[in-house]
């Protein structure tokens, strides 16, 4: 069974192209189930492959090298598209393919009515083909195929409406920050096999030797700048935010189940190399825990649902690399997988809030919205306390393991991990206080949908309560106030007229519901992934074979690891019982909002400033003094040369018969004087 492999990539790739030439005659909702169910196929494979690979009781024998074709034969220079199925690549398929499946039956009624619905399926299916094939494949080349196809599938999505300025602008924002990383893979591919003469992964761990410490550094650091790209880590992370543009489906996927996780699994895949380069490590642990304290600290001032958790999202994928750069690649692992689970239900239950709420993503204009959406309130909910770090939900287990470890390897790290940790139990706090408790802030908003006025005013109404994409009323600006005035869009959707009470937020259909309850149960139960209930209960052990003797082992004693547990609790008490009070009630609250961190650090502005000013500058300075003076410049000098050097021999060349003859004598005297010469002395 485990030669099925091939089938987890090929289905939802067969999907998309299914759906690519056939889709239209599908139409909606066939073209959206057809998309979920190759992605749920996926699942079931990877289930089955999964039990195959469980079921080869000796460790070493759990990596399997499936190679499908010969791709590239060039002299010396093999590449095979081959699929490399161990407990890393599967632990991978099997979260990827379950969250997904998941995100793409949400999404049936989330883009319902949506003018380009089986387009969006198109690339929901090829986003999902391309990470399996990142994650499976046998060797670097065939895992930068997908590696940049999820890149080119994001910048379709996150600009899916491209009829706004903004979402435009943030799929090229987020296609450009992911070129600056694919750089530092292609160097680290270059520079694997000069020193070994392949891209194969068994090939180049076996022969580790080949390269000196220097190379080794080099290599990991490159590759954690791309991971840096790919997972958004500093300076690379403003992409992230922005990516919020596109669809909530397409945010809950990019951030739960595919690309972000590109970077943490490429660096889990490299363990061999990075154990050996402990100045590197040094600097992805550093990177991870710095991006996710300012990630944190940025969440929290944040007014668009979205973006509060996008932040978040970065904040997690920096304890992810915390967790990597100080060797403990289990915790990291265990902690993605964690997250998958509660921020992809966040990003669900966020849009369930967006759909409820004609599109608005200010959380100044929400509020008490637990009363009109339970469902959502308590599976949120479910989510919040998890990510927080409450006890016993996932988070606190999965964000626990990697303090752990960060405190018996560098406590000054784990430091800055806590204090994160407190600041993310404030910012999900005053997100949930501020759009599920409080005062309802959002009448207007369904008082103007009443209240227009005539047939077309009615449809838009329809469109704007339904469909998540007509934007009805723009958000207002990160830090200004909230705007009283609703603001018709252009028709971006086709809608039935609602069919839940006018002048309330309301639930999705049940094709949303299901996905928030099957991810809040694993939210909740999904830290007994690493429990030791029973000596041979440890699932996530079986990845013990892929790190080997390079896995941090912590040595913590039984006393210290409950004290590490309770000051976790604490510290997330203390950012909830903080939030709570100060966020349920008022909503305005600008010296706890100050602009440096409503601007993101202004780290937009330095990039902004540094990179394309910059660049416009060094433009203008190479059009006005390089092209003309240096570049022309050699090419007229080049010409005044040579017409100089065909004067100087026109000179010579006069065709007077009687200068070359003493030319030849006056030459064959000092030829002879030289000889003479020669002889006396």
């Amino acid at each position: 069974m485990i030669h099925l492999a091939y089938l987890l990539p090929l289905l939802p790739l067969s999907g998309a192209f299914v759906l690519g030439i056939f889709g239209r005659r599908l139409g909606e909702p066939l073209a959206g189930w057809l998309g979920t169910a190759t992605v749920l196929g996926s699942f079931v494979v990877a289930c089955i492959e999964f039990a195959a690979l469980l079921a080869r009781h000796a460790p070493g024998s759990r990596s399997v090298t499936q190679v499908l074709w010969r791709w590239i034969p060039v002299g010396g220079f093999q590449v095979h598209v081959g699929l490399l199925v161990d407990p890393l690549s599967m632990t991978m398929v099997l979260f990827v393919t379950g969250i997904s499946a998941l995100i793409h039956l949400y999404s049936i009624g989330y883009m319902h009515g949506d003018r380009d619905f089986t387009k969006f399926f198109v690339y929901l299916n090829l986003f999902v083909g391309s990470m399996l094939l990142l994650v499976l494949g046998s060797n670097m080349l065939v895992t930068f195929v997908g590696w940049e196809g999820v890149g080119a599938c994001s910048y379709w999505l996150i600009s899916f409406w491209f009829e706004r300025d903004s979402a435009a602008s943030a799929g090229k924002k987020a296609f450009i920050y992911n070129r600056v990383g694919d750089v530092g893979f292609l160097l680290a591919m270059f520079l694997v096999f000069d020193k070994v003469g392949s891209l194969d992964y068994h090939v180049v761990f076996a022969h580790l030797s080949a390269f000196d410490p220097a190379s080794r550094t080099a290599v990991v650091l490159l590759l954690f700048l791309a991971a840096a790209g790919k997972s958004a880590q500093l300076p690379l992370f403003p992409w992230l935010a922005d990516a919020m543009e596109g669809p909530t489906p397409v945010s809950a996927l990019i951030h739960a189940a595919t690309m972000v996780t590109a970077g943490v699994y490429l660096m889990c895949r490299f363990n061999p190399m990075l154990s050996g380069a402990h100045d590197a490590q040094l600097v992805v642990a550093s990177v991870g825990a710095a991006t996710a304290f300012v990630a944190a600290s940025i969440g929290a001032t944040q007014h668009d649902i979205k973006k509060v958790l996008a932040y978040s999202t970065v904040s997690q994928l920096g304890y992810m690399f915390l967790a990597i750069g100080v060797g403990a690649y289990e915790a990291a692992i265990f902690l993605m997988l964690a997250h998958a689970f509660y921020k992809g239900l966040l990003f669900l239950g966020a849009g369930s809030v967006i759909h409820a709420m004609h599109d608005e993503q200010d959380l100044r204009r929400m509020g008490n919205l637990r009363r009109y959406m339970k469902l959502t309130a308590v599976t949120f909910g479910t989510a919040w306390l998890a990510i927080a770090g409450i006890p016993p939900l996932a988070g606190f287990w999965a964000k626990g393991d990697v303090l752990d470890n960060a405190f018996a390897s560098n406590k000054a790290l784990w430091a800055i991990g806590l204090v994160t940790a407190a600041l993310t139990a404030y910012y999900l706090s005053r997100l949930m206080a501020m759009a599920f408790f409080g005062d309802e802030r959002w009448h207007d908003l369904f008082a103007t949908s009443a209240g227009s006025h005539g047939p077309a005013a009615a449809g838009s109404a329809a469109v704007g309560s339904q469909m998540p994409g007509s934007t009805m009323h723009a958000p207002a600006a990160s830090g200004s106030p909230p705007s009283g005035a609703a603001v018709p869009a252009p028709l971006m959707h086709g809608s039935s007229p609602p069919q839940h009470a006018a002048g309330q937020p309301h639930e999705g259909p049940w094709v949303m519901g299901v996905p928030l309850v099957v991810l809040a149960f694993l939210a909740f139960f999904g830290g007994a992934l690493n429990l030791p209930w029973h000596p041979s209960w440890d699932p996530l052990g079986w990845l013990a074979p892929v790190f080997g003797s390079r896995l941090y082992d912590a040595h913590q004693s039984a006393a210290t690891l409950w004290l590490l547990g309770v000051a976790d609790t604490v510290m997330a008490l203390i950012g909830i019982g903080t939030a709570l009070p100060l966020w349920t009630r008022q909503v305005d609250r600008p010296k706890l909002e100050p602009v440096f961190l409503l601007r993101a650090w202004y780290l937009d502005a330095a990039i902004d400033l540094v990179v394309s000013r910059g660049g416009q500058l060094l433009a203008r300075f190479t059009g006005a003094v390089v092209e003309p003076k240096v570049v022309d410049g050699a090419v007229t000098g080049t010409v005044r040369l040579t017409g100089a050097l065909g004067a100087g021999l026109r000179r010579v060349q006069t065709g007077f018969v009687r200068q070359y003859a003493l030319g030849v004598v006056l030459g064959m005297v000092a030829l002879l004087a030289y000889m003479i010469s020669r002889t006396w002395m």
